[in-house]
């Protein structure tokens, strides 16, 4: 066991969240679970298994789990995320205590897998991505941005060549229905445009990459068609097709479709900022319901 606390947030996971704790039960000290209003039996499955369970009105991902940093009272020497779709993998809790234990670093990158319709997806640029999952108490926050958060830390990152796995449950129509959430989340994000909140932060090495694809050279493409790319990227050069259907399906809907959903959110945003004259504060809250605070506004 390892000196370690693991904060996973819920909402509605009855389904995952057992299986979740079971994973992560034999090297933690203490697992925290921060719930925003599930309806099913999530808390109290939760409960039984052996977690603290705590609740919190949802804004964003961010919000939530530093308030889960800020007040689940954690005092063990270390700090895991994990979603309660994801588990983590025998090899990883096996050798995770020892590594904890030897490590000068900061922080700590694993691979995540994803499995999607059934299938471990092994190519189109898909695994091994290297997540930053672990921190040092006190040494690791998570960013504020209401999509593509990383945790930053303070200090050097050691990467455990050790895996967890996201096995969603759910069906397809369900993963649309959070992509279509998601694609209104980056939409924001990037008409907010803000710095780089990373900056002379660790987040790790894979991540560092991949936003500065994000930031620096995607934006650069013309809305509506830089999905495309994105999509000959995975699927034909790095070679998405060889995880069969289930790889045609996730490069066709999370590269295409959902990449072109937020340039439809993105120019839809716009219109409507300017056929109102509103801010973008207002009319995000008047369409999605969600409250941002910019600069020079109340």
């Amino acid at each position: 066991m390892a000196d370690l606390t693991v904060i996973i947030l819920t909402r509605d996971e009855a389904r995952h969240i057992e299986r979740c704790i079971a994973s992560v039960m034999p090297l933690a000290t203490r697992i925290v679970v921060v719930d925003s209003g599930s309806t099913d039996a999530t808390r109290e499955l939760a409960s039984a298994a052996g977690a603290d369970v705590f609740e919190h009105p949802w804004i964003n991902y961010a919000t939530q789990f530093n308030w889960a940093i800020d007040n689940a009272a954690i005092d063990t020497a270390w700090t895991f995320r994990l979603d309660a779709d994801e588990v983590v993998l025998p090899e990883l809790a096996a050798t995770l205590p020892g590594f904890l234990a030897a490590t000068p670093a900061a922080g700590v990158t694993i691979n995540r897998r994803i499995h999607f319709l059934g299938r471990w997806l092994r190519h189109g640029a898909i695994y091994p991505v290297r997540t930053l999952r672990l921190w040092r108490t006190g040494r690791g926050r998570c960013e504020d941005r209401w999509m593509d958060e990383h945790i930053l830390v303070g200090g050097a990152v050691a990467h455990l060549d050790a895996d967890i796995a996201d096995i969603n449950l759910n069906n397809i129509g369900w993963w649309t229905d959070k992509h279509n959430r998601y694609a209104t989340r980056l939409a924001i994000d990037e008409l907010l445009a803000r710095p780089d909140s990373a900056a002379g932060a660790a987040i790790g090495a894979t991540a560092r990459a991949r936003r500065f694809v994000k930031q620096r050279v995607y934006p650069l493409l013309p809305l509506g068609f830089r999905a495309v790319p994105l999509f000959v990227y995975r699927y034909i050069l790095r070679a998405g097709f060889l995880d069969g259907w289930q790889g045609l399906v996730f490069h066709s809907l999370q590269s295409l479709w959902y990449r072109f959903l937020v340039d439809v959110k993105i120019q839809e945003l716009r219109d409507l900022m300017a056929a109102r004259g509103q801010s973008l504060s207002a009319v995000v809250e008047a369409e999605y319901g969600h409250r941002l605070t910019l600069p020079g506004e109340n």
